[in-house]
């Protein structure tokens, strides 16, 4: 006799390579290709691909789903790191600034957690606020293709944050991986 559970069972839409988010002809990371020449085009070839993991991770899931927390007392979800990274993209541009800091887009600390809820209007919102803010931080790294540049009243590398940046949403996208198995079971690369 099967017992009960909660726990969803594992499965991947990959039929190729079963264990892979996707299989390698449908997974829009990958390229025929020959990879990036020079160090800042590898780099934000990786930044790239790691953006396009998060969302991948986060498709074909509703409201409720995305901000499901992942167990007590943590306030993480998908919808959270979504949001999480909105923020952590306008406080990198604070980093290349001399000017006065950009204000934070959920306010408080852990806002951008706290506040993820299922609502669609909060998902259509984060979406629109992780784009925006990765655009603008992407338009203003653009200004500046010297990667040994430093920028800031601190003197950052351009380097430096870019690699932040891949090290960030690695982090997330792994993070995502058992948020998103915890959810409906789907794993993979």
């Amino acid at each position: 006799m099967a017992r009960m559970t909660d726990q969803p069972d594992r499965w991947s839409q990959a039929t190729t390579y079963p264990d892979m988010w996707a299989d390698p002809d449908d997974d829009p990371r990958n390229s025929d290709g020959v990879s990036p020449d020079g160090e800042l085009a590898t780099l934000q070839d990786f930044l790239t691909n790691y953006r396009l993991t998060l969302r991948m991770k986060c498709e074909g899931l509703d409201a409720g789903q995305l901000a499901r927390r992942s167990v007590p007392p943590s306030t993480m979800s998908l919808l959270g790191l979504i949001r999480h990274l909105a923020e952590v993209e306008r406080d990198w541009r604070n980093w290349i600034s001399d000017g006065e800091p950009l204000p934070k887009l959920y306010g408080k600390r852990d806002a951008d957690f706290d506040g993820a809820v299922g609502e669609q209007a909060v998902v259509d919102a984060a979406y629109a606020d992780l784009a925006r803010e990765q655009a603008a931080t992407d338009a203003a790294l653009a200004r500046h293709p010297d990667p040994g540049e430093r920028l800031g009243k601190d003197g950052f590398a351009v380097r430096e944050l870019l690699v932040h940046r891949i090290e960030e949403y690695a982090r997330h996208c792994g993070q995502a991986d058992l948020l998103r198995e915890c959810i409906d079971g789907r794993v993979g690369q």
